[in-house]
């Protein structure tokens, strides 16, 4: 598990990302959503992340408020994803520890995180990532013991 000490955000992000805009029609991210096993998906214009999408978010368009008892279907999924995503996503960079990142998830509930380098996007890091970078850690060789 040492070595798990050790490993950063690039080490275990993944760097050809699926990526929407703020334009792309929530059918759409719906399909993304049910064709690929993804939590969340990132909001880039112009490489720079402007948002997060998430599976929570798109089900948050389907709320029944007192101006909307039964949410028409149809019309919510031709909204746009700027009507649901999150703004200012929380991000971390390519050299944040994998420990934070776990710690991270664990207090916020986030299943993925954009990794940005300034304000762009250049991989995600999901639960998944961290668990499988935890299963390689532990199958390496401790550090030796000095004398």
């Amino acid at each position: 598990m040492y070595g798990f000490l050790e490993r950063r955000a690039r080490d275990a992000m993944t760097k050809d990302v699926v990526t929407i805009t703020r334009d792309t029609p929530l059918r759409q991210v719906a399909e993304i959503f049910d064709n690929h096993d993804f939590n969340a998906l990132p909001v880039v214009e112009d490489g720079k992340l402007v948002g997060l999408l998430t599976k929570l978010d798109l089900l948050r368009g389907f709320i029944f408020t007192p101006a909307s008892v039964v949410p028409r279907y149809d019309e919510i999924m031709g909204a746009r994803a700027s009507t649901v995503m999150r703004t200012s996503p929380e991000a971390v960079e390519p050299d944040t520890p994998l420990t934070r990142i776990l710690q991270r998830m664990v207090d916020t509930g986030w299943k993925s995180l954009p990794v940005v380098q300034g304000d762009r996007l250049v991989g995600i890091v999901a639960r998944e990532d961290v668990v499988r970078a935890l299963r390689e850690a532990s199958s390496e060789s401790p550090p030796p013991r000095s004398p």
